[in-house]
């Protein structure tokens, strides 16, 4: 976070540099001012006049302390207010005439106030401008009512208040800095963590149309080089279906991969995404295939269309599901897909009776296996959802989901 200083900005930038030749700068100045205010007479008769009065060597020396230690007021801001407040009481109770010493105590005061906490600034300042006046009042040569004195209290207060003023400025800037770039922080994980979640989503969604589409092909496939001589009527059958599932994949896969082109190309693919409306036909792919599927729909003709990521889940819980029925169940097995719609949900289940095989668990279970089960409960909670999956008892295997609608 930068300011702009204006015609100021590179003075500003050599004094954040160099500190240490900045407060020299301003000791020097204050002890050029304070010399020039020693040779001031403020009765005179018609105001301040200059010239009528000379400064004493004593308070040349106390002069020349004060705004020494000034130099040093950074690095040593209690020590330097130590040693402003105690030659300028020094002066306030002997010189005669008085000289501006508690100049010194003023700028020292206000740098203590500027790095320093409220409470301990209230304290500091109070002590200083009851110690500096009531000194100034009680052992000065000038009676008690004098407008010096009066002016000694009124220039420590203001210090003390100017110090606070600018802590407070600085502490409400750095909160600006500091939560600008927290923002900045935060707005670079929430892109990171969307992009994660988009490419994990691309990756379900090619995980599921590449496993489905090329099980059914690899089924076809073997039925038409197990009929090729003898039934080429059905080997051509098989491998017409053969024909359909590699079309539909190529056609999944340009809609799924098209998500990564930039808005606005033309060549990008703007068919909606998959869902139970096409849920007949997906049906049909694994019926071609010899799976035989019953399917139970219970979402009522009156009820609120489901939104497109619920439908979309739905979709590709029932498609791996069946993939995973394809792929492991045993010969001669069939399967039951429901969809029902209890309350603010909709339940999907998929069931299979493992056909002639003992065990029809997915790979995904086994070493080397695929995502197949992973993927679907990670559909299921992105939508606030559940997954359950696991072996029936007398031989299958459940798959169970449920998605929020809302």
């Amino acid at each position: 976070m930068t300011t702009d200083l204006g015609p100021f900005a590179p003075t500003r930038q050599w004094m954040r540099a160099h500190p240490l030749a900045t407060d020299a700068v301003l000791a020097l100045g204050a002890f050029v001012s304070m010399v020039v205010g020693s040779f001031a007479d403020p009765h005179g008769p018609h105001g301040p006049t200059f010239g009528t009065r000379t400064p004493e060597p004593f308070s040349l020396l106390l002069m020349l302390i004060g705004s020494a230690a000034l130099v040093l007021r950074r690095r040593r801001p209690w020590t330097v207010l130590a040693i402003t407040c105690g030659v300028s009481m020094l002066e306030l109770s002997t010189g005669e005439p008085r000289a501006p010493v508690a100049m010194s105590a003023v700028i020292a005061l206000y740098t203590v106030a500027s790095r320093t906490d409220r409470p301990t600034t209230w304290r500091i300042g109070l002590v200083t401008m009851a110690g500096l006046t009531g000194v100034a009042m009680l052992a000065g040569p000038l009676p008690w009512y004098a407008q010096e004195n009066i002016g000694i209290f009124a220039w420590t207060g203001m210090a003390a208040a100017a110090g606070d003023a600018v802590r407070s400025r600085r502490a409400f800037i750095d909160a600006i800095r500091e939560r600008a770039e927290r923002a900045e922080r935060t707005r670079e994980e929430e892109a990171r963590r969307r992009v994660a979640e988009e490419r994990l989503r691309i990756a379900r969604d090619l995980h599921d149309v590449v496993a489905h589409h090329i099980a059914l092909v690899n089924v076809q496939a073997g039925v038409a080089a197990h009929v090729m001589d003898k039934r080429p009527d059905q080997a051509k059958e098989a491998l017409a279906h053969v024909r359909d599932a590699s079309r539909s994949a190529l056609n999944e896969l340009r809609a799924t991969v098209g998500l990564l082109r930039q808005s606005g190309d033309p060549e990008a693919p703007t068919e909606p995404a998959p869902g139970l409306a096409l849920l007949d036909e997906l049906l049909d792919t694994f019926r071609h295939a010899g799976l035989p599927v019953r399917v139970l729909m219970q979402v009522g003709a009156d009820a609120e269309p489901l939104p497109a990521a619920v439908d979309l889940a739905a979709y590709r819980v029932i498609q791996e599901a069946l993939t995973n029925v394809r792929k492991h169940a045993g010969p001669g097995a069939k399967a039951e897909v429901s969809v029902v719609r209890v309350g603010a949900s909709v339940e999907v289940t998929v069931l299979d009776d493992g056909g002639d095989s003992a065990d029809s668990a997915p790979a995904a279970t086994d070493p080397g296996g695929g995502h197949g089960l992973l993927g679907m409960r990670e559909r299921a909670g992105a939508l606030g959802g559940s997954c359950f999956t696991g072996p029936r008892y007398g031989g299958g295997y459940r798959v169970h989901a449920i998605l929020p609608v809302a």
